[in-house]
């Protein structure tokens, strides 16, 4: 297969993590994913970056990471949910990767992480309605930002990674 990189984007809850880590060993490639990036060059959890500096440069950390992480080929790399939010974030994953929407509603991503306390932007009263919302603005951004949309089945990660897999030969295949 093509030397691409491989990006993952997606609502949290997607599998952009599973699937990662299932690509990458299917492919023999490293796995990065920015948020656990982020956190073990900050030595704090995401939480604890939302809670202390806001948003805003939480997203600016993230942008920094997932610039310098793009870099490497070829790999794997899952992004936090929100990282399209920044527009020279976009730029920079569609141009140096094949970048996968592994697109979940809101109901889906919901039961995978409502358990997960560590979701700074599901610390509120309800966190269903608060995924829609992220949806309803991020959708239009992770398709904008996608080569390939994918479904991201509920149960079976091993039918996207072999859906990814078959997407990104048939992308190589063409290239060249």
């Amino acid at each position: 297969m093509h030397t691409q990189n491989i990006f993952l984007i997606g609502l949290m809850g997607s599998g952009k993590t599973t699937i990662g880590q299932l690509l990458a060993k299917r492919l023999s490639r490293p796995f990065f994913d920015s948020d656990h990036e982020l956190e073990a060059r900050t030595g704090v959890s995401v939480a604890t970056i939302f809670e202390i500096e806001g948003e805003s440069a939480f997203r600016a950390r993230e942008a920094q990471i997932i610039d310098e992480i793009t870099h490497h080929q070829p790999i794997i790399l899952g992004t936090g949910g929100g990282a399209i939010l920044n527009a020279s974030t976009r730029d920079v994953l569609h141009a140096r990767g094949t970048v996968f929407y592994l697109h979940s509603t809101p109901e889906t991503s919901y039961e995978r992480v409502r358990r997960n306390r560590d979701r700074p932007l599901l610390m509120v009263t309800d966190p269903l309605a608060r995924l829609r919302h992220l949806y309803e603005v991020r959708h239009p951004l992770y398709r904008e930002t996608a080569h390939f949309v994918v479904e991201s089945y509920r149960d079976r990660p091993s039918a996207v990674v072999a859906e990814i897999v078959q997407l990104a030969e048939a992308q190589s295949a063409a290239a060249t």
